[in-house]
Order: structure tokens, then C-alpha cells, then sequence
């Protein structure tokens, strides 16, 4: 979440007075109110209007001299200081969006976490619930096996799994049975417990 940052209203005051000098509203020399006006006019204390008036002296923005008001000195330098200002408001900004998009990240990292968790949990619940997922194995040109059937070879005996399709040149033989031969490509369909592919690899791969 962005924070807010909140400045003193001296400084308010203060960058609001230097846009003032930079506009030409008051001039170079120009004597302006004392400090009681300016309070009265920004509707602040004395004090706070003290701590204004102090910024400005210290970046030779204005002088003030007592029983003559304040007097501006440098147009120049108000220009500067609303340039400095600006600067350092827009780093601030990007502080700001920085930690923002940190936070943000730090959120969106613990929602994957949860979610690949989850994932984790379902996969393995189901592994152990679903026997019915089916496996594919694949029947190589150099598979021994090749011509001959599913009941010939006594795939079930010796696997433990049972076959319920094949995948063939883009089509799909659903319920092969016993008397469905095995060709160069062939995609076998299996199901059987979390095991039946390695047996299945191992017995197809036999020479």
C-alpha cells in the first residue's frame, strides 16, 4: 500500500512564498508584510511563519531585518529551491512506488507459494485416490514386440497394466482387447497404480 507523505506546513508555506518571488508577485527589494500579515494571511501562527520566513533567509531567498519587514533578495534562488523541491518530491515518489511495488511483490510471491502448494496437495491426493489417470508409453521401431498383440505378449501378466487405448497415426482405438497388435509408434494408454509405467518402460524396452 502507497504511504502518504505529509509535509510541515512551514515548508508549505515556505515553497508557496518562493513561487510567489518566482512569479514576479513580489519583486527583488521588495519589502513584503511582517511576520503578523503573513500569519493572519495563511491563516498560521507567528511561529510557524518564523520558520518560513528562516527557510527562505537560509537559501538567501529573502533577508529579514528587524523593523523592516522581510525583503526579497533573489528571484533566482526561489527558482532554485522550487526546482530542489521538485526533485526531491519526485525521488520521494519513486521511494514510494519502489516500496509499493516491493510490498506488492512480496504479496504476489506468497500467493504463488500457496497456490503451487496446493497444486502439490491435489496432485498427490489424487495420484493416490485416481488409479484411472492413464500413463502413455510409447511402442519404438526397435521394440520386440512389434506385430504381435496385447494377448500374445500377456501385457497384463506382465505389467500390471491395462491398456485402454492406442494412439495410431492421429486416431484414437479406444478398448484395443486382447487381439489389438502393436505398431512402429504406437501410443499405449494405460492404467494401472503409480508404478505401472516403469514396468511397462522395462518391458516393452526387453530384448
Amino acid at each position: 500500500m502507497k504511504s502518504e507523505t505529509h509535509m510541515p506546513i512551514y515548508q508549505i508555506i515556505a515553497l508557496d512564498m518562493a513561487n510567489r518571488i518566482y512569479d514576479g508577485e513580489f519583486r527583488e527589494g521588495e519589502k513584503i508584510y511582517g511576520r503578523s500579515t503573513l500569519a493572519g494571511e495563511y491563516n498560521v501562527s507567528p511561529e510557524t511563519i518564523r520558520k518560513s520566513i528562516k527557510i527562505l533567509e537560509d537559501l538567501n531567498i529573502v533577508k529579514s531585518e528587524k523593523g523592516s519587514g522581510v525583503i526579497i533578495s533573489s528571484r533566482k534562488n526561489a527558482l532554485t529551491f522550487i526546482r530542489r523541491f521538485s526533485d526531491m518530491k519526485s525521488l520521494k515518489e519513486l521511494e514510494q512506488e519502489a516500496r509499493a511495488l516491493i510490498e506488492e511483490r512480496a504479496r504476489l510471491d506468497k500467493k504463488l507459494t500457496e497456490t503451487i502448494t496446493k497444486i502439490l496437495h491435489y496432485t498427490g491426493a489424487l495420484r493416490n485416490t485416481n488409479p484411472l489417470s492413464p500413463v502413455e508409453a510409447e511402442i519404438t521401431e526397435n521394440c520386440r514386440y512389434i506385430g504381435k498383440t496385447v494377448g500374445e505378449v500377456k501385457f497384463w501378466e506382465n505389467t500390471g497394466g491395462t491398456i485402454v487405448a492406442i494412439k495410431r497415426k492421429g486416431k484414437l482405438i479406444l478398448s484395443p482387447g486382447p487381439h489389438a497388435t502393436f505398431e512402429s509408434g504406437d501410443i499405449l494408454l494405460i492404467i494401472g497404480d503409480e508404478n505401472v509405467l516403469n514396468r511397462v518402460n522395462l518391458f516393452l524396452e526387453q530384448t
